[in-house]
């Protein structure tokens, strides 16, 4: 038995059937709703595998129109929310395989907070998952969000 190794054919001889798989299919959703298995480690039961849709509980989602997301990749998730009184913000990061994801202000000032995003990766090729993660991460500012943008640029880094 083999995992993720290249798919093997093999001809059929004439007047036989291949067989094929009699395995229950898997339960379907309307379209836009998630497949992935809920999460309970997570208050506000988002499946782990794919963006939050709402933020945490007790948490104040910040308006759209008030994060910048034009410094991150195409898809990447742009939910945003603040705790304790403003001076904590949470994102949605997003990590693969081997990766972790982390959250750091790299700006503070009177008109906007800079979150870079990064997704660190070991400095040696290993085997891992091939699947697509998106934690909730949190920094602390110095003073509360208030009407300042919030602008998410993303990274890539080794260990």
């Amino acid at each position: 038995m083999t995992a993720c190794a290249g798919q093997e054919t093999a001809s059929t001889p004439p007047g036989q059937s291949v067989p094929t798989s009699t395995a229950p299919s898997v339960p379907t959703t309307a379209p836009g709703e998630p497949t992935a298995p809920l999460d309970p480690t997570q208050p506000s039961g988002e499946p782990e595998r794919q963006p939050a849709r709402t933020p945490p509980d007790g948490a104040a989602p910040v308006p759209a129109a008030q994060v910048d997301a034009t410094g991150l990749v195409q898809d990447y998730p742009t939910m945003a929310w603040t705790d304790d009184g403003g001076k904590t913000v949470g994102v949605q990061g997003q990590e693969g395989g081997c990766g972790k994801a982390s959250a750091e202000v790299t700006e503070q000032s009177d008109t906007q907070v800079v979150i870079t995003l990064v997704e660190t990766q070991p400095p040696k090729p290993a085997q891992c998952t091939m699947d697509i993660r998106y934690p909730k991460l949190t920094v602390e500012l110095a003073k509360p969000l208030g009407e300042r943008k919030i602008v998410l640029k993303s990274e890539q880094r080794t260990k």
